[in-house]
């Protein structure tokens, strides 16, 4: 993969992520897709491009995934899958966070901590939220929560492979758009995230 991020993408990430050349809506969507109808992801609990609370991460106790919403995709789309994935971890490919999919095609919502339909496997090979942990020593990480609607539905099983599920989106993405939020672990924080691999820098 060129390590050039597109324009398109680069002007949504609103900075310049270590890299989201990396990133999966960087191969699977285009200029045409991105936002296509307007097409979008927000959540009631971060304004894109802001910091996640730590109720989300690694350094809090009994932390879960964020809720999210998005509005209807284009017609024709009949599924909708998200990704979460850190642009700044380092290793070949994106430490991935979260991989969702089986959701209706059409406007839509996770709650907080909501188990969606399927949910396939992480970095850390379970199927859950993996819990942003970034190394203390780092800068802010950077999270970009995709969506993408498809053009069918989805026949992988729970707990598939991240590779699996872009593999089966190849070619199918009608729309697409991206939500993001950052975390830095500061001194004094609390050392839950100890209990978690760490291996990914995510």
């Amino acid at each position: 993969m060129s390590a050039e991020v597109p324009a398109w993408l680069s002007s949504a990430l609103k900075s310049a992520p270590k890299h989201a050349a990396r990133l999966t809506i960087a191969t699977l969507a285009d200029e045409r897709s991105f936002g296509r109808g307007g097409f979008s992801l927000s959540s009631p609990a971060f304004e894109h491009g802001e910091e996640l609370d730590p109720c989300f991460t690694a350094d809090e106790e009994d932390a879960v995934a964020p809720p999210l919403e998005w509005n209807a995709p284009p017609p024709g789309a009949q599924e909708i899958v998200i990704l979460v994935e850190d642009a700044d971890a380092g290793g070949d490919t994106p430490t991935c966070h979260w991989t969702v999919w089986g959701l209706p095609g059409q406007k839509g919502m996770l709650l907080e901590g909501e188990t969606p339909p399927r949910v396939g496997k992480n970095s850390q090979r379970n199927s859950e939220w993996q819990l942003p942990a970034p190394p203390m020593d780092d800068d802010a990480h950077i999270y970009v929560f995709q969506i993408f609607a498809l053009d069918l539905p989805m026949v992988l099983m729970p707990g598939a492979s991240r590779a699996e599920l872009v593999k089966a989106m190849e070619g199918h993405v009608v729309a697409a758009a991206v939500l993001t939020g950052t975390y830095k672990r500061e001194e004094g924080d609390d050392d839950l995230a100890d209990n978690w691999d760490e291996d990914d820098d995510g």
